[in-house]
């Protein structure tokens, strides 16, 4: 199975800032189709803007987009990993958290990635056909 680096390095990390809107946090991640950004305060990690934030705290409570700042809807107490841990440990995170995003911090405390349960969910899809593969392999020979 590939570690969290891996599936980390080469993808680019969506960011916002916390002063922007929140309509243009939402062209951000249509432009890039993800879910959810990581919101920085500089290099700080200050949150995470979601789809599910902007469902539950902008649209079901009446707020309109190009006036709302990312500050006031964002998820500001924010769970992260590191690349120490590992693809496993991530999902238990993101399983008892009830969340589909996480961003991992380099030893400095900066982002430098996000991953999500999809990624997680493609690497074990692809980790089981891999096993499949070569046991298939051992059983014909």
């Amino acid at each position: 199975m590939k570690t969290l680096k891996q599936l980390v390095e080469g993808k680019e990390l969506n960011t916002v800032s916390p002063k922007q809107s929140v309509l243009h946090a939402l062209k951000i991640m249509a432009e890039y189709d993800v879910g959810a950004l990581v919101v920085l305060d500089g290099q700080r990690l200050a949150g995470m803007f979601s789809e599910r934030d902007y469902a539950r705290k902008v649209i079901l409570q009446g707020k309109v987009s190009v006036y709302t700042k990312v500050s006031e809807v964002m998820t500001d107490k924010v769970v992260s990993v590191t690349m120490d841990h590992t693809i496993e440990q991530c999902m238990a995170i993101m399983s008892e958290n009830n969340f589909r995003h996480l961003p991992v911090l380099d030893e400095k405390g900066l982002a430098v990635g996000i991953i999500s349960i999809r990624d997680i969910l493609n690497e074990m899809v692809s980790q089981q056909k891999f096993i499949i593969g070569q046991l298939e392999n051992y059983i014909a020979s």
